[in-house]
């Protein structure tokens, strides 16, 4: 049965790549900013480039908060990609502004301790064992990321009631957060829909999970 896939446009994401990736992947995908329409889809994708401050404007503007946290108050898979990601976080810090986000997980997304920034281009990351999104992926595998700011800490308690979430992890001038996935909410800091076939397959992964 083919799955549904709201792609949410609040005027900030990739959306082109992002929609050719996933219907790529055999996804029926609907770029939408109508909340009914991105409750009712069977995934939820939340694309993002640009500032973290820029984009929870945009994201405020269509509810877009209200709609992550009403999805995954019912269990229902919620992607972040790139700032996407990044606004799932507590908050962000970006020449010395700091902005609040959606809160999902407690944290602060704040630059990267490199001295070459953007950190742009190929890179490897290190996926934990037991992970959907990086089924079938070696640990040589590339992603394409393009991005100056990240989570650089996991701040959220471990629970006794919840599986421990899986985390993924790369390197650019120290370790930061390349993935997560905690129960229906997962997120990468890097560009599947940017990222060739090994994309695709995490894309596909994500896809047959809902």
């Amino acid at each position: 049965m083919t799955k549904s896939v709201a792609l949410l446009d609040y005027g900030s994401g990739n959306l082109h790549s992002a929609q050719r990736a996933l219907a790529r992947v055999g996804a029926r995908v609907e770029v939408t900013s109508d909340f009914d329409t991105a409750l009712a889809a069977d995934g939820l994708v939340v694309p993002g480039v640009g500032a973290y401050a820029a984009c929870m404007a945009g994201l405020l503007e269509v509810r877009g908060e209200r709609i992550i946290g009403r999805r995954l108050a019912g269990g229902r898979p919620v992607l972040g990609i790139c700032v996407g990601m990044q606004i799932l976080f507590a908050r962000g810090v970006e020449f010395g502004v700091e902005t609040e986000g959606c809160g999902e997980w407690p944290g602060t997304v704040g630059r990267l301790p490199a001295p070459v920034l953007p950190h742009m281009g190929w890179n490897t990351v290190a996926a934990p064992p037991q992970s959907v999104l990086f089924a079938g992926l070696d640990d040589a595998t590339r992603f394409y990321f393009v991005h100056s700011y990240a989570a650089q800490t996991w701040d959220l308690p471990d629970s006794d009631l919840l599986a421990p979430p899986k985390l993924t992890w790369a390197e650019h001038g120290g370790p930061f957060l390349a993935a997560v996935e905690n129960g229906p909410l997962s997120a990468t800091q890097f560009h599947p829909e940017k990222s060739g076939d090994a994309g695709a397959v995490l894309l596909q992964n994500w896809v047959n999970s809902l």
